[in-house]
């Protein structure tokens, strides 16, 4: 199968931005979603209590810029995303919680222009799935580890695959049968038919594995339900 060209992902989240405004019913096919925020927001207050700049990749309607919001008040926020519908909604809800500077950069994480040894919180939730290839892995995570200032934290809550195949079958079932639980068979054959098209996520082992070949001193898993985790790693 073809997966979803970049304009195809950005038209889908133009067209969708008050459900993902709405944490409690816009991410319902996200397992654990509320939790992950709060595991990797609080994770990186504790990390770096201090911080003055915060990353969002793929940020969204801006929910994880506003929960870090409440945890470090007043962060300079950079946020980026492909939609700029997003970003108008992130802009607005997220300047509304801070005092410091709030810029928006529309565009893909991968060919964003942005300050090296700057950021002392890099947040990415449900957005590395979208890369493809390996080399495409490996120069993100390469790019993010040289945006932090050292001591920062990358922190990522995000859709994940197994290793071992028996098992990966295994989650992706228990995955679906939660889908139909939730909205019935039409529901599940909806958001699995759309995972295979537009997303290419990697196992938590690959990420952390490669945050280590990459430079991050540290890495630590702070949650895993399914075929979804939170986890990162500290420069």
């Amino acid at each position: 199968m073809n997966k979803s060209t970049i304009a195809e992902i950005r038209e889908r989240f133009d067209h969708d931005v008050e459900r993902f405004s709405n944490l409690d019913t816009g991410q319902l096919s996200t397992i654990d979603a509320k939790i992950s925020l709060e595991l990797i927001t609080e994770a990186s207050k504790r990390i770096v209590p201090h911080a003055e700049n915060l990353l969002d990749v793929g940020c969204g309607a801006g929910n994880y810029s506003i929960q870090m919001l409440s945890k470090i008040p007043n962060l300079n926020c950079t946020l980026v995303d492909l939609s700029k519908p997003m970003l108008n909604k992130a802009f607005e809800r997220v300047s509304a919680q801070t005092t410091k500077n709030v810029e928006i950069i529309q565009g893909d994480i991968r060919e964003a222009v942005l300050k090296e040894n700057h950021f002392h919180i890099i947040l990415a939730g449900a957005v590395l799935h979208h890369l493809r290839a390996d080399q495409d892995w490996e120069n993100t995570f390469k790019k993010l580890f040289k945006l932090l200032k050292p001591g920062g934290c990358l922190m990522i809550s995000d859709l994940i695959t197994q290793d071992t195949e028996p098992l990966n079958d295994y989650t992706w079932e228990r995955y679906g049968e939660y889908l139909e639980e939730l909205g019935g068979k039409d529901y599940r054959e909806k958001v699995l038919a759309y995972v295979a098209k537009e997303d290419s996520p990697r196992s938590m082992n690959y990420q952390l594995d490669l945050m280590k070949k990459v430079g991050f001193k540290s890495v630590e898993i702070l949650h895993k339900n399914m075929c979804f985790g939170a986890f990162g790693g500290i420069k």
